[in-house]
């Protein structure tokens, strides 16, 4: 038909201004139909992609015919006939068998290898519950949809439903399942099965490599002698926050977080401005883990705040000392908050009992630096006219000239 259908999974379109100057970026899901061609001019709020969001789909690379390995009915496949439209659907299944590998190769007829056997231009994995949207010898062309994988639909998608998603993200809890993400840039190379699970190997142009195992009926979302980059999830589910911050550093967690916590309520229509979400997204990211001490008096291992961590290494360096060095850690709002300095604060949030005896056994001095302290204690915020700064400023009326009196009047009169 002629339509563009995006089967890369790191595509985005941009949105220039006429002079050129990038105004707007979107990332497109893989198996979206792009409706409009590349410099064609776009208005506002016009449509330029669309795609399924209750699917995720299989799409072929390469054009070619359809050739069925390791799909065998009623082992590794069944026939589930729809109670409403008496349509029969092919639905993929988990083969006891561990050798049956449920796939799809698109093969041309025309080209043979040294066997005599027609050359497999492209190979993709079924997982367990895919649809199959084609027959074994059907001729498909590339952007064709081989496959789909039904999205967990029982979701309710209300504010109760997504209030725990929500929870989940600020707590930096880690996900049941989480999906592998690559380590490096590298390409892909899809192994056997290793009891249960199928070795997926990244390799470095560089030469280094990553091995992943994969769960046998997990989705696939790379293909064999993919290229791909550091951070691209090698199967579908949840992303672990930890991993996106191993990988690829503070800056793309903090923006993932801010993503995935504003799709919770933009599915609800409400508009929170991003300022707030980033306030607290930078205290899950304000403290470090000591991995070289250097000149400093940190410990190895300890957890320390990033200002202080600044502040001492800028201390060290200014004397030509050698620095410290650490990791970023991820702290959820609750760990981040009982990690203050302060007692007092920290004891107005949770665990009351626990915080202010073990203030007590260490003997802790809380110095009121900051506001909740101040505000729980009764004292004079730090903040605006609250600095000391301010404190000792006095406010005095100087007499106005018997000039500026007489021109009052005559303005007033």
């Amino acid at each position: 038909e002629g339509t563009l259908v995006v089967v890369n999974r790191n595509a985005s379109i941009a949105i220039l201004d006429h002079r050129g100057r990038e105004i707007e970026h979107y990332q497109v899901p893989y198996g979206a139909k792009i409706l409009l061609k590349d410099n064609e001019p776009v208005k506002a709020r016009q449509e330029f992609a669309e795609w399924d969001p209750f699917s995720t789909f299989i799409l072929t690379e390469e054009s070619g015919l359809v050739r069925f390995r390791g799909v065998v009915l009623g082992i590794s496949m069944d026939e589930i006939r729809d109670d409403f439209t008496g349509l029969i659907s092919q639905v993929i299944t988990d083969p006891k068998d561990e050798k049956l590998q449920p796939m799809v190769e698109i093969i041309d007829p025309k080209l043979k290898n040294d066997q005599g056997q027609p050359v497999v231009k492209k190979r993709y994995f079924l997982p367990k519950g895919a649809n199959l949207d084609v027959k074994d010898g059907d001729e498909v062309y590339a952007g064709d949809i081989l496959s789909k994988i039904p999205r967990e639909v029982a979701r309710t998608k209300d504010i109760t439903g997504g209030l725990p998603r929500a929870e989940e993200l600020f707590e930096a809890r880690r996900p049941k399942n989480p999906a592998a993400i690559s380590e490096i840039d590298g390409l892909v190379q899809i192994g056997d099965l290793l009891r249960g699970y199928r070795r997926v190997v990244v390799r470095s142009e560089r030469g280094g490599a990553r091995e992943y195992l994969v769960p046998k009926g997990a989705h696939l979302l790379v293909s064999d002698n993919e290229k791909i980059k550091a951070g691209t999830p090698l199967m579908d589910g949840p992303i672990n926050p930890h991993d996106i911050l191993k990988v690829l550093g503070e800056k793309e967690l903090a923006e993932y977080l801010l993503r995935e916590v504003q799709e919770v309520y933009r599915l609800q229509g409400v508009t929170i401005n991003d300022k707030h979400i980033e306030v607290i997204v930078r205290q899950m990211l304000r403290w470090v883990k000591i991995e070289e001490v250097g000149e400093t008096e940190f410990l190895v291992d300890e957890q320390v705040d990033k200002f202080k961590f600044q502040e001492e290494n800028a201390k060290i360096l200014e004397k030509g000392g050698k620095p410290a060095k650490a990791r970023p850690l991820l702290l959820g709002i609750t760990k981040s908050a009982l990690s203050n300095d302060s007692f007092i604060a920290a004891a107005s949030f949770q665990e009351t009992t626990r915080v202010l005896t073990e203030a007590a056994l260490y003997g802790k001095v809380d110095y009121l630096r900051k506001i909740k302290e101040n505000v729980i204690m009764g004292r004079l915020i730090p903040a605006g006219t609250g600095f000391p700064y301010y404190r000792n400023v006095i406010l005095k009326t100087e007499p106005v000239a018997k000039e500026e009196k007489e021109a009052e009047a005559q303005v007033q009169s």
